[in-house]
């Protein structure tokens, strides 16, 4: 039997397949899509049994080529950027290709866990999974919103587990090729590294110089729900996956630096300090991202603690240091 996790070597997937690594899983299907290559180093620690390109997949799936020998779905797979305006692409990509796993995992009694997204609920105040809170603001959440919907119909009767998580601001290791979509940890990381200072957007809608505030995630504890799920096939539903404690970008650069800081043997700094010093720089709010950016999120943590999950969740300032030494070391 097959675990088939795909997007696999993305961020949230190639951490998937580690994890079933530690607990002894080998037989793993990694689906993909290797046209920008350098993500194979996402896999290249982990045992995999098979790799196949994420069109092929599907292919010999609706085929029949698996018929009986998978034993769950992680979907992972999603062109993630924000800005694209390709309605079409991001409908098949994202939409339709998660229709098409939901249908084969329905038919053949296989569990699917999959990524759906906090960008579901657009600019909205309340952020619980419920359909009165959602309004999504770009065609990449549209996608994730519309195959919400399509599982919300489905779960009255459900032949298998359907587990859909919304995973709110995740960061952690194997982010890079993600670009200026990786995560504002990463981005922060590297510009201190080269530059000795970080750049935060300045006060947009009512908020100060670098007091957005997110709810941010450490890669560890979505993989540690993931896993709560998989091993709980009985547990179905949407989930949001956060913290439920929003913290602001000013919090995660200052976090990013005083790790930087410590590696190097220096004592750490207060916001206030680091300003003075010229550590943060604080640049206009981009023109592009107006109407489309969420300044306030954080997961209502209520289902999720209500499915059992009851382990802490690491804040800002303990998993950005423990990604920062992550990077460190590489």
């Amino acid at each position: 039997m097959y675990y088939v996790v795909t997007g696999a070597a993305g961020f949230i997937g190639s951490n998937l397949v580690r994890a079933l690594n530690e607990r002894g899983e080998t037989n793993i299907i990694a689906v993909d899509n290797l046209t920008h290559a350098d993500k194979f180093k996402n896999l290249a620690g982990c045992e995999i049994a098979d790799y196949i390109d994420k069109r092929d997949f599907v292919v010999q799936l609706t085929s029949g080529d698996f018929e009986g020998v998978i034993e769950a779905i992680l979907h992972e797979g999603a062109c993630s950027d924000t800005m694209e305006t390709d309605g079409r692409y991001m409908m098949e990509n994202n939409y339709r290709y998660s229709v098409a796993l939901l249908d084969y995992c329905q038919e053949e009694d296989v569990p699917l866990l999959y990524a759906s997204s906090a960008s579901v609920y657009g600019s909205g105040a309340v952020f619980r999974e419920s359909r009165e809170c959602e309004a999504p603001l770009n065609v990449y959440a549209y996608s994730k919103f519309l195959f919400d919907q399509v599982v919300r119909r489905r779960l009255h009767d459900a032949q298998s587990q359907i587990a859909g998580f919304r995973y709110f601001n995740v960061y952690g290791p194997n982010e890079a090729h993600k670009g200026r979509m990786a995560s504002v940890a990463f981005h922060f990381f590297n510009q201190f590294r080269s530059e000795k200072r970080v750049r935060l957007f300045q006060g947009h809608e009512g908020y100060a110089d670098g007091e957005q505030k997110r709810d941010f995630i450490s890669v560890e504890d979505v993989i540690e729900v993931n896993m709560h799920f998989l091993e709980r096939p009985e547990l179905s539903g949407i989930f949001n996956l956060g913290t439920g404690s929003a913290q602001s970008f000013n919090d995660v650069a200052a976090a990013t630096i005083n790790a930087c800081l410590d590696a190097e043997g220096q004592a750490a700094l207060t916001l206030e300090e680091m300003r003075s010093k010229g550590m943060i720089e604080y640049i206009a709010f981009p023109d592009a991202l107006k109407g489309k950016y969420q300044s306030f999120t954080q997961a209502d943590s209520v289902a999720l603690r209500g499915a059992g999950y009851a382990a802490p969740f690491l804040t800002v300032e303990e998993g950005v240091a423990r990604y920062c030494k992550h990077l460190l070391n590489q």
